[in-house]
């Protein structure tokens, strides 16, 4: 696993097309909800820093530093390192919970900001702007490097234990989650929530988790909901065939009445009991592969 990225690699591996030293636009998190996703709902979950060590850290990247939530527990160290992916509002404070909530379950939990070169989403209404403005322009493989760079970090500088490193991610993070367990083969085990598996490929996204399953090595689990209408059923079962005609040991997981979201407790979308089901086989899943 690289520590840092330097310029050579950066530019072997994204292209100077890419990014050539793009400039940071986002030096600090949201705070609160995005502006997209108000009001939140009455149900919002949240969970105390206390016993915690929980706050914003600035991670070095390839061409500089991006602002990222940590949480990991107060005392003691050698804490699994869960990389925790945004959804398309950025780190705001759900992403943020998600972190202290790991972070009571003894792991060093790290969301970088992975936008922040593309611009601030945080303070947008309208989620077709967020994509359009910003998320359309976040290169695949910038988001790659990030999180490699935000896994190193957390080895180094936050008690973590670099032999143990899991990754979490929901809807545009869910996507990113199947990516990022084709990318490092460090990884050991990934949790992936309602991701697109396959879609229209572009220069800066050039493929879905479709196209990478011979590449994953990592186990990954994926949880969907049975009545999404942006992830229709056929591709989630399309990605079961293929993981089981690959041979992985990935599997995926259907609950027949959550649309998209269900874990989002601030939105309407949130289902508490496939919420709660889904945290637990997140956890059960990660301690599986020798990640607590």
């Amino acid at each position: 696993m690289h520590d840092q990225w330097t310029s050579a690699e950066l530019d072997s591996l994204l292209g100077t097309r890419l990014l050539t030293r793009r400039q940071v636009l986002v030096t600090s998190l949201a705070t609160g909800f995005a502006l997209a996703v108000q009001p939140v709902s009455a149900e919002t979950i949240t969970t105390s820093a206390e016993g915690l060590e929980a706050g914003e850290v600035r991670i070095p990247v390839a061409d500089g530093e991006i602002p990222a939530y940590r949480a990991m527990p107060a005392a003691g160290g050698n804490f699994p390192i869960v990389l925790v992916v945004q959804e398309i509002f950025g780190v705001h404070e759900h992403i943020k919970d998600v972190c202290r909530r790991f972070a009571g379950q003894g792991y060093c939990a790290v969301a970088p900001e992975l936008y922040a070169r593309q611009g601030d989403v945080s303070q947008m209404s309208d989620w077709k702007q967020i994509f359009a403005e910003v998320v359309s322009k976040v290169p695949d493989a910038q988001v790659l490097s990030d999180l490699d760079a935000a896994a190193a970090w957390a080895a180094q500088s936050s008690k973590g234990d670099k032999r143990k490193l899991a990754v979490t991610g929901f809807c545009w993070g869910g996507r990113i989650t199947w990516l990022y367990a084709a990318h490092n083969k460090d990884l050991q085990a990934g949790v992936a929530w309602y991701g697109r598996l396959k879609g229209d490929a572009s220069e800066l996204q050039p493929k879905y988790p479709l196209d990478v399953v011979a590449d994953i090595d990592a186990p990954v689990l994926g949880l969907y909901g049975g009545k999404d209408q942006g992830i229709p059923l056929d591709d989630v079962e399309a990605m079961r065939a293929a993981l089981k005609a690959a041979g992985k040991s990935s599997e995926i997981v259907v609950f027949p009445e959550a649309g998209h979201a269900f874990f989002a407790d601030y939105r309407p979308s949130f289902r508490a009991e496939d919420a709660a089901a889904g945290w637990a086989a997140c956890l059960a899943w990660f301690s599986k592969h020798g990640v607590d």
